[in-house]
């Protein structure tokens, strides 16, 4: 079977090598992430991976490989900021308060499609100016969800997380090693 990442994002490549994967293409989706009117993040996050999975083109012996993550704010998604204002209001309304973040992730394989979606309690310390500036100026947080990247700097600023912390950093290896293995990609010499 050959493994297609549905995905550019350097760091769903470095978190599939961490399980000995590399995919034998990368075929990113391009289809419209705005939310629904009042869509929730979890069933948001879930429709954006099974769309993306869907969207790729997957021909016979390959297995599609997609995910999705957003931060949630209670019920508010998010996304990834258009500019450094929009991150900034992120990082201020993240302060002092825990959130989560939802991964899900999406597997087909022909006509079949497995699904996962993996939600983290994550709590942020209470912000300084100095912290939200500095980190607005390293650039960490263009184009990631919540406008942080948990594997970079803003790191330092994270006391705790409750969950997966490979799906904060946008594909919880656990359940995507499961999901590929029903899907019939070997990992640690077998298929399940």
């Amino acid at each position: 079977m050959r493994l297609i990442l549905g995905s550019a994002s350097p760091r769903r490549r470095e978190l599939l090598a961490q399980i000995g994967l590399v995919p034998d293409d990368i075929r990113a989706p391009d289809i419209d992430e705005t939310p629904a009117r009042g869509e929730l993040p979890r069933p948001y996050c879930a429709r954006m991976a099974r769309e993306k999975a869907l969207a790729v083109a997957c021909g016979d012996g390959e297995v599609v490989l997609c995910a999705d993550t957003t931060v949630a704010l209670g019920r508010r998604i998010l996304g990834k900021p258009a500019d450094a204002g929009e991150a900034a209001a992120f990082l201020w309304a993240l302060s002092g308060r825990r959130h989560r973040v939802v991964t899900a992730v999406a597997v087909r394989s022909g006509d079949r499609l497995w699904e996962r979606v993996v939600e983290t309690v994550v709590k942020v310390k209470t912000l300084s100016d100095a912290e939200v500036n500095g980190y607005l100026a390293s650039g960490e947080w263009q184009g990631k969800a919540g406008a942080y990247g948990i594997q970079g700097r803003f790191g330092a600023l994270i006391p705790w997380i409750q969950g997966s912390f490979t799906g904060v950093v946008g594909l919880p290896v656990a359940e995507t090693a499961t999901l590929l293995q029903a899907a019939g990609i070997t990992i640690f010499g077998e298929c399940v």
